[in-house]
């Protein structure tokens, strides 16, 4: 079972690292075995199967991308980033038994310097697939920095016992921290929150460049299917993931052609009711309210105080109640009410000059 390194040193070194990845299945015992995909949060069935996967956007993707939180890299931070891997790449090659001592030393008695030496080995592992991943249109000093983050939680998982390769069992732990770093900074609106939606963001135009033809235009309905099938999602997802990577983000208050004084968000239709109808919504209710109040001015005090109490009170009082407010029989109130309703109708009817068939109110 793969579990915790135990020790001081180990809970420190767990707390350090970024929470929220899931322990990846434990691998087979067979030397060399690959372990079951981890994921962010939760795992979900065939995201990361296949071994290396083509990237999801196309390598002019990032360059058309507008709304995404990538940016343009200073020199300083280029040049940081060069140097960086220029290191990594120079640090040794770990032997098969090195590395496996390596691992028995921190699992068992924390040593630090073996941890280090182990993430200093396997940070090209972490370029490599920052490399992979830059696709997406995001800086790759952040991608690296997520998939040593993923590096250091398989190195505190690892164990040695198995007689598995490390750079196996670390190749997932940093995938699924490059996937989930992507899909929260990809766009500004949020995308990849379910396992269909993960599986189709990184495989969708994979698949439709090997199934479909590779314009731009949309995919027709068998092919659809035919995505929706081999990735055992639904039709109405491979639809939505569809024209979600088609369109990129792009802000309401930009102009909507060059020179022109007109924002996006001058376009967009207001689901709410017109100035004009308000202004006839604020005029009838006056009007409407005006009829009432006269029609109740018509009434008796006692039908008023029964309109009032079982009409117009947010509790309405029962019959009962008002039976022994005013000394007669629940009944009795009942056909006075009914029949000071009917003098209501009559008198806004007569104020409105409809008929008495017509309707009132619009009801």
């Amino acid at each position: 079972m793969i579990g915790h390194p135990p020790g001081p040193a180990a809970d420190s070194f767990l707390e350090a690292a970024k929470s929220g990845l899931d322990d990846p299945v434990a691998p087979p015992d067979a030397p060399g075995a690959v372990p079951e995909t981890p994921s962010i949060g939760t795992r979900e069935p065939g995201d990361f199967a296949g071994g290396t996967r083509a990237p999801g956007d196309p390598a002019g993707d990032a360059q058309r991308r507008v709304g995404t939180m990538a940016s343009l890299e200073s020199l300083e931070v280029e040049r940081a980033n060069r140097r960086f891997i220029r290191e990594s790449m120079r640090a040794p090659l770990l032997e098969r038994d090195h590395e496996l001592a390596l691992a028995r030393r921190w699992r068992e008695n924390d040593d630090v310097e073996a941890l280090h030496e182990i993430i200093a080995a396997y940070t090209r592992l972490v370029i490599s697939a920052a490399s992979h991943y830059r696709k997406y249109g995001l800086p790759l000093g952040d991608l690296i920095q997520e998939g040593l983050v993923g590096l250091m939680m398989a190195a505190a998982r690892f164990d040695p016992e198995r007689e598995t390769r490390f750079s196996t069992y670390a190749t997932w732990w940093v995938r699924s921290a490059m996937q989930g770093f992507i899909l929260r900074n990809w766009s500004i609106v949020r995308t990849g929150t379910t396992a269909a939606q993960k599986v189709l963001f990184f495989n969708l135009r994979r698949l439709r460049a090997r199934i479909s033809d590779a314009s731009d235009g949309p995919l027709s309905p068998e092919a659809r299917a035919r995505i929706a099938e081999e990735l055992g999602v639904r039709l109405c997802d491979v639809e939505a993931m569809e024209g979600r990577l088609a369109a990129a983000d792009q802000s309401l208050n930009a102009r909507v052609a060059d020179g022109a004084d007109d924002e996006w968000q001058d376009l967009l239709v207001d689901p709410g009711p017109s100035p004009e109808e308000i202004v006839a919504g604020v005029h009838d209710a006056s009007l409407h309210a005006r009829w009432l109040s006269g029609a109740l001015a018509e009434l008796g005090a006692r039908e008023r105080r029964i309109i009032a109490a079982r009409r117009l009170s947010e509790t309405p009082v029962t019959l009962a109640e008002l039976g022994r407010r005013f000394g007669i029989s629940k009944e009795r109130v009942r056909q006075i009410e009914h029949g000071a309703l009917a003098k209501i109708r009559r008198s806004v009817l007569r104020r409105s000059g409809l008929g008495p068939d017509e309707r009132l109110f619009g009801t």
